[in-house]
């Protein structure tokens, strides 16, 4: 069964089966000798090549590619499959996966990761494997005596994982993009704390009581709705007051300034005051 090429195929299409969907619609149809869905899966014998060749033996996939291969015994008397490829071999990690179809048992799924070099001290590598077979392949009988083929025809998806260095990088431009985000807030914050407090400073224009009251203008309320006269005789400042005969007398916290007509003290309404 030879690829399809992608002109053929309806446009968005993606191929994205489930375990089960590979072994109930490909496998089984691919050792049964029928059609499968959409022939895409190209029959090729991975272990006649290193794993980064196989991409250009399909014309269909980009992060991960299917085919249909046979396996090979290991030993003539054994049902142990041979492993070995170009460059390297397979090596099965972690437990063997069982497929369903709603309740009944139809395949098995294998992981296997490619080592380079020869084993026990080969070097691990990024490519994994799974392998799809049927339940029954191993059931059935082999149709020439002394023959190395274990089964027909399993299933591989083939792909590379991300190592650690791509990971990390991936990390770190997330970082460097957070911190910008936080750094840029902060410098909003400030700048707008700043903007704050220059406005404080300012006098207002307009002042209200509250505003007085606030900046220590006003005295109590007896004292801001007495009935004393504006002394136009009196100069003063915020901190000293200095009557009429060159006394200058300390203000206090919260007084309000006071004129003087000879020795007595006049209150002086604070809306004079800022005129």
């Amino acid at each position: 069964m030879v690829g399809r090429n992608n002109s053929d195929l309806p446009p968005g299409f993606r191929f994205h089966p489930t375990d089960e969907e590979l072994i109930v619609y490909y496998l089984r149809n691919q050792a049964t000798s029928r059609p499968c869905p959409v022939s895409i899966i190209p029959e090729v014998d991975l272990y006649k090549f290193d794993p980064w060749e196989l991409p250009e033996k399909t014309e269909f996939g980009e992060n991960e590619w299917y085919f249909f291969t046979p396996r090979d015994r290991k030993y003539p008397n054994g049902v142990r499959p041979n492993r070995a490829a170009v460059s390297g071999y397979w090596k099965a990690t972690g437990t063997d996966k069982s497929i369903y179809s709603g309740s009944k048992y139809v395949g098995i799924k294998k992981s296997l990761v490619f080592y380079q070099g020869k084993p026990p001290k080969g070097i691990k590598s990024d490519w994994i494997m799974h392998e799809y077979r049927l339940s029954e392949s191993r059931s059935q009988p082999n149709k020439q005596n002394g023959s190395m083929r274990l089964d027909d025809w399993v299933l591989c998806r083939i792909y590379k994982k991300k190592n650690n260095l791509g990971k990390a990088v991936e990390i770190k431009a997330e970082d460097d993009q957070s911190a910008e985000i936080v750094t840029t807030s902060a410098d909003h914050d400030a700048t707008h704390h700043e903007l704050q407090t220059q406005a404080a400073l300012k006098f207002p224009r307009i002042c209200s009581l509250t505003h007085l009251w606030e900046m220590d203008y006003m005295g109590t309320i007896s004292q801001l709705y007495g009935e004393n006269p504006y002394n136009n005789n009196a100069i003063y400042d915020n901190q000293i007051i200095v009557s009429s005969n060159g006394n200058h007398v300390p203000r206090q916290l919260g007084e309000v300034p006071q004129q003087f007509q000879g020795n007595q003290p006049v209150y002086v309404h604070p809306v004079f005051e800022f005129q």
